[in-house]
């Protein structure tokens, strides 16, 4: 499988569908099937006590299988989360960028099923994971 969008043309996606997030999100690495995002912390992302919020870690997640999506399908911005869930294990690093590793586990026609190991940047073990599955639109 290769890929149909790279990293330049994801972010043009983006900031073209998603202009209110779009920078806070950066592609660290993208192969077939896989996707490294980096969620630029800053203070909006922050819960009390200065750590990184669950609603931003799950919004890295379904990002980082949205795009790994779309690197596979090509930009088609109705592909929509259809499932997902979230195990929070540790607290993320305060101040630092979240980190999420993505793999796609199954693309096929309808349905992409993806896995995500969230890291707080200079940390070895992750602080969350997640798991989602997408619907592909008709082509």
């Amino acid at each position: 499988m290769s890929l149909k969008m790279d990293a330049g043309q994801l972010q043009a996606f983006m900031m073209q569908e998603f202009p209110q997030v779009s920078n806070d999100f950066a592609i660290d690495r993208l192969a077939p099937m896989e996707i490294d995002l980096r969620l630029k912390v800053a203070d909006r992302h922050l819960r009390p006590g200065g750590t990184v919020s669950g609603p931003s870690m799950f919004s890295l997640a379904d990002c980082a299988i949205y795009l790994a999506v779309l690197a596979m399908i090509g930009p088609q911005g109705l592909a929509v989360t259809t499932n997902g869930s979230i195990d929070f294990m540790r607290k993320p690093a305060a101040g630092k960028d979240m980190i999420a590793k993505c793999k796609l586990l199954k693309l096929g026609r309808v349905l992409a099923v993806g896995d995500v190991l969230m890291f707080s940047d200079g940390m070895e073990q992750p602080v969350a994971r997640a798991s989602m599955t997408y619907s592909i639109p008709p082509r």
